[in-house]
């Protein structure tokens, strides 16, 4: 407000003493990604405490220097055995070779169902899950181990409605 009432009216910051932003040292980066490796889920804000630097510049080494996300992992129904993916494999596969000898025929006579109980969970919350992860690094999976007491069956039948002439 003073720099305003002296006719300074400039919109920019104005230099400060210290270290630039981008200044990092190589053996601050190498500490980060240990303090990451060592566990996941730590918060940007630990690292700073415990380094002594400010959360913008582990931000800015996460992000561009270690170049890292926090990802959360992504809730699938089950995870499948070995056994259960290559039997789902080959079922699919006998599924398209008929439909390739004769799609119409196929499609006019496939009648599907699922089933299945559905559970009521009490999940850990998303954040919770978050960990830091590499650019090229594979998503996080996470299947529900334990069920509550609330549950119902749902089933599903799906199928092609052929139309003959009257």
């Amino acid at each position: 407000m003073a720099q305003f009432k002296l006719g300074d009216f400039s919109t920019c910051d104005a230099p400060r003493p210290g270290l630039h932003k981008t200044v990092t040292i190589p053996g601050i980066i190498h500490h980060i990604h240990e303090l990451i490796l060592e566990y996941r889920r730590i918060s940007a804000k630990t690292i700073a405490e415990q380094l002594g630097i400010s959360r913008e510049r582990v931000g800015s080494t996460i992000h561009e220097d270690l170049d890292m996300r926090k990802l959360s992992a992504k809730w699938v129904r089950k995870c499948l055995k070995a056994d259960q993916k290559r039997q789902r494999c080959q079922s699919s596969g006998q599924l398209l070779e008929f439909f390739q000898r004769d799609p119409n025929y196929f499609l006019s006579r496939l009648v599907t169902m699922d089933e299945t109980w559905l559970y009521r969970y009490d999940p850990e919350a998303k954040q919770q899950s978050m960990e830091w992860r590499h650019s090229g690094s594979p998503g996080l999976k996470k299947s529900r181990v334990q069920k509550s007491a609330g549950k119902f069956l749902a089933s599903i039948f799906f199928g092609s409605r052929r139309h003959s002439p009257h």
